[in-house]
């Protein structure tokens, strides 16, 4: 699941990239537009292996599913867009740089 989720995030930054959008402007804009199904898809994981979560033999497993996920998935939300940017070298914009491309760009 987490590695379909990072492979889902990457696919909207190019997305983003594709429809003329500055690098880092598209990493912004993937992360907070694929915050919502990513985090939906791994709470309701989680909330699903809450009824096993008791009992002796499948409970450490669930915990373990539990825990994993979440903290997967906060660092793909937060880690991936981060390496994203160092791994390319992407410069944030200053204020006049922003302002100019917002401007510019209709």
């Amino acid at each position: 699941m987490i590695a379909r989720n990072a492979v889902i995030l990457i696919d909207q930054i190019e997305a983003e990239r594709a429809q003329g959008k500055a690098i880092w402007d598209a990493v912004v804009e993937a992360a907070i537009s694929r915050f919502r199904p990513i985090m939906l898809t791994a709470i309701s994981t989680v909330l699903g292996m809450i009824p096993i979560a008791p009992t002796i033999f499948w409970g450490p497993m669930s915990y373990a599913i539990m825990g994993g996920l979440l903290a997967a998935t906060v660092l793909t939300l937060i880690f991936l867009p981060a390496l994203y940017v160092a791994a390319f070298r992407v410069q944030e914009p200053t204020a006049d740089q922003s302002l100019t491309l917002r401007t510019s760009n209709p």
